[in-house]
């Protein structure tokens, strides 16, 4: 994707192995920049985009982002040096999060482990294909209500809607629903509704006003606007749920298991543990 005629063409040579190393996630270490003699590498470029990329702005385009990584590692490598030349890395503080640090490290590079093992072509289909099984195709309703709190009310409300006036607007007026403007509900599931609610609009027919009917809400009156039967989606599309849901499952399983066969012992602190000095920098 990125050729040596891309490269020729990019503002600098420096930017297009950039490009590379976070794009194709480069394994080589081949050196992008030197700051007074301090290499820069490819594999420094894909471990600090892994470490920051989340927490960049959505809006960022890749090019800005590949800046901000570049100019960031410059930063790390000048304020580490600094930092080592007025021995800021001697002393108990510096040692705990070092400490914290590695474990964290360790930490992550055994939950990547576990997610290489457990997100396999094998295990993404069967989880897949449980879960189409158990919850196959799916009818859904769309439809407007209004929410008034007694039965007289939805009576008048019914009358007005029935004699001619607009739905939507008689909604905007007296229902006591604020997360439906005009009356609005989308599309939704049986189960997403309360029961006395889901079973009248499930059973109305397309174009239809309901009766009152009363929820633990209050008194509602439904205009049904369609049916549809939602199929289960294609794998293709849900792929990425499926992954992390594994991700997920296998992970916790790890960890409840390490946790099962530790002895863990619980103090109550002397002190919160932010409050302390050592952690929050206070003197």
């Amino acid at each position: 994707m990125f050729g040596k005629t891309t490269c020729r063409r990019a503002a600098t040579g420096l930017a297009c192995a950039l490009v590379a190393s976070l794009v194709s996630g480069a394994s080589w270490a081949q050196t992008i920049a030197k700051v007074d003699g301090i290499e820069i590498t490819e594999d420094d470029a894909a471990i600090a985009f892994e470490d920051l990329g989340p927490t960049l702005p959505p809006q960022m385009n890749p090019s800005q982002k590949r800046e901000y990584i570049f100019n960031y590692l410059i930063d790390l490598k000048l304020t580490a040096r600094k930092a080592a030349a007025d021995k800021l890395d001697k002393g108990p503080d510096f040692e705990r999060k070092m400490t914290y640090f590695l474990e964290k490290a360790r930490m992550q590079a055994l939950l990547d482990t576990i997610r290489t093992k457990a997100v396999t072509e094998t295990e993404i289909n069967r989880v897949y294909n449980e879960a189409a099984t158990s919850q196959g195709s799916q009818t859904e309703v769309k439809a407007s209500h209004i929410l008034v709190e007694s039965e007289e009310q939805a009576t008048e409300a019914l009358k007005r809607v029935r004699g001619g006036e607009d739905f939507a607007k008689v909604a905007t007026e007296i229902s006591k629903d604020p997360g439906s403007p005009g009356g609005e509900l989308g599309w939704f599931t049986k189960e997403k509704m309360v029961p006395e609610f889901a079973d009248l609009a499930f059973k109305t027919t397309p174009g239809q006003i309901t009766e009152p009917v009363k929820s633990r809400f209050g008194w509602h009156i439904i205009k049904v606007e369609d049916h549809r039967t939602q199929e289960f989606p294609p794998l293709a599309d849900v792929r990425g749920q499926v992954e992390q849901f594994i991700t997920r499952k296998s992970h916790a399983e790890a960890i409840q298991s390490l946790r099962g066969n530790a002895k863990i012992e619980q103090f109550q602190p002397v002190e919160p543990a932010l409050n302390r000095p050592a952690l929050t920098g206070a003197k």
